[in-house]
């Protein structure tokens, strides 16, 4: 008896190390792959930053405004286009080849029938936002619906694989290519159509690039056993991204009814810079880590620690980007976009604000879609459009400020709502919470001292030289503290990564 327990007692041994040694291998390859999509993500957010820059100087409010109408309803009907087949393809087992031909086959088949709609809907759009020079906007960048489809499912698959290495050409040729050629259009004098054109130059670069660096020859055909497979995995998530999406844009659609497109034009701006620069992270990680739980979808345990070790990475990234914002919106909003933008600066610190309650455990809903739970994520996505809507209608009679404010106190409402969901259903406490949050937190306030600090010293400065004496203080303190009292983790994540930053051996068993 005594020799059976021994041998009892070392199988459950080796099933843990096995556990243990599974999870850093997930760790290591997700983290590697999150680097490598957030290389592509600074590629070309980067580019777009630049361009925003410049444009801005050479467009006005209204012109971004009419564009950002257009982009609005494409923005809407995309929920559309591949019906929730995206992600049932990420999460597949078996038969990926075949399933992949019949998704880029709907995905055509969907798309040009949404180009099609989006064209006769046009002038019904133009008169809801009494503004009919949208309607000519809208009909050109319906093609981007036909045209995205050619490339959908290559990016798709690359993403599934975690080769956001190759991922990353075909997504910073988009942007460049976007980029430059409304660039050029606008110093042309085209005004707003010079965002249309450089739209679709960017989509058309997108599509060659993926076929180049994914060269997978998709055949034309319909296996009708598999899309009941995939629409049923699909479909329920087509209802989570729908009530995202309508959530994500229900503040343009508001600002644009009630505001206009100038108004819109201020505000679109505005969000991006948050965009940009924090709420991209949240999305590039979420490519990365859906198909990361997917691949562990059968093992709670590894999916707690994943779900936590993603919020500590997540916010010690994000944390003090939304900070430097709130800080710094004055000195970045004059020097990237000039004086006529100046009623932006409010509601970048609180969009920014926003996004920093909103990226608090974010990829729980990852969580959901891997283990095919799609109802528990538009339940609570649901609820928090209920919140929101009434919240963004009442803000927007206030103004701009108004509606920023409404998504800071709704997002803070969800947060906790989402988090304690979230507690139950991976059997998280409070304390692992708090535990993973400190780090992000502990060096978040010493930066915004050390930023306040800078502010009152540097007020006769400057724009630039404000911008940049204060970025490079609020940047050393927060990572001088995050150095002091989480050394072993970033020494541990950068191992993981593979840079030789800082590098130093670690033991075997921790995948480093």
């Amino acid at each position: 008896m005594p020799e059976q327990d021994e041998r009892n007692e070392r199988d459950k041994q080796n099933e843990r190390d096995e556990t243990e040694h599974e999870h850093h291998r997930v760790a290591r390859k997700t983290t590697h792959a999150v680097f490598w999509n957030y290389a592509t993500f600074a590629a070309g957010k980067l580019m777009v930053l630049i361009t925003m820059a410049i444009l801005a100087r050479l467009l006005t409010p209204g012109e971004f405004g009419l564009v950002a109408l257009a982009m609005l309803v494409i923005t809407y009907l995309s929920v559309l286009r591949n019906v929730g087949l995206g992600e049932a393809l990420i999460h597949r087992r078996a038969q990926v080849e075949e399933a992949a031909s019949t998704v880029f086959t709907l995905n055509l088949l969907l798309a040009t029938g949404l180009s099609v709609v989006t064209m006769l809907i046009a002038p019904s759009v133009a008169a809801f936002f009494q503004e009919p020079a949208v309607a000519p906007i809208l009909r050109v960048l319906a093609l981007t619906f036909f045209l995205n489809a050619f490339g959908s499912v290559h990016l798709v698959r690359l993403q599934r694989e975690l080769a956001f290495e190759r991922k990353l050409i075909p997504e910073t040729g988009h942007a460049l290519v976007k980029g430059g050629v409304s660039i050029a259009c606008a110093l042309a004098g085209l005004g707003a159509w010079s965002l249309v054109i450089g739209q679709l130059a960017g989509t058309v670069t997108l599509v060659v690039l993926a076929w180049v660096v994914f060269p997978w020859v998709p055949r034309l055909t319909i296996d009708f056993s598999l899309v009941r497979s995939l629409l049923r995995y699909g479909l329920p998530l087509l209802g989570s991204t729908a009530v995202t999406d309508l959530s994500d844009n229900l503040d343009y659609l508001i600002v644009g009814r009630m505001l206009g497109n100038t108004a819109l034009g201020i505000y679109t701006l505005a969000y991006r810079l948050p965009e940009l620069l924090a709420l991209n992270v949240l999305y590039v990680t979420a490519q990365v880590i859906f198909p990361a739980y997917a691949s562990v979808q059968h093992q709670r345990e590894l999916l707690r620690k994943g779900f936590l070790a993603t919020m500590r990475f997540v916010e010690i990234i994000i944390l003090p980007i939304c900070l430097g914002l709130v800080l710094a919106a004055e000195p970045l909003v004059r020097v990237a976009f000039g004086s006529q933008w100046l009623d932006a600066i409010p509601v970048v610190r609180l969009i920014a604000l926003f996004v920093l309650v909103r990226s608090i455990g974010y990829h729980v809903g990852d969580v959901y879609k891997a283990v095919g739970r799609t109802d528990i994520l538009v339940g609570l996505d649901i609820l928090h459009l209920a919140m929101l809507a009434p919240s963004l209608w009442l803000g927007a009679r206030a103004g701009l400020i108004g509606v920023a404010l409404a998504h800071l106190l709704i997002s803070l409402i969800s947060m906790v709502i989402y988090l304690a969901v979230a507690m139950r259903f991976l059997n998280i406490h409070v304390g692992d919470l708090l535990r993973e949050l400190k780090p992000a937190f502990s060096g978040g306030a010493a930066l915004v001292l050390a930023g306040l600090a800078v502010l009152s010293l540097t007020a006769d400065m400057f724009p630039l030289a404000r911008l940049v004496v204060l970025t490079m203080v609020g940047a050393a303190t927060y990572v001088g503290v995050l150095w002091l009292i989480e050394r072993e983790s970033l020494q541990r994540m950068i191992n993981v990564i593979g840079l030789p930053i800082g590098r130093k051996k670690l033991p075997s068993n921790t995948g480093g």
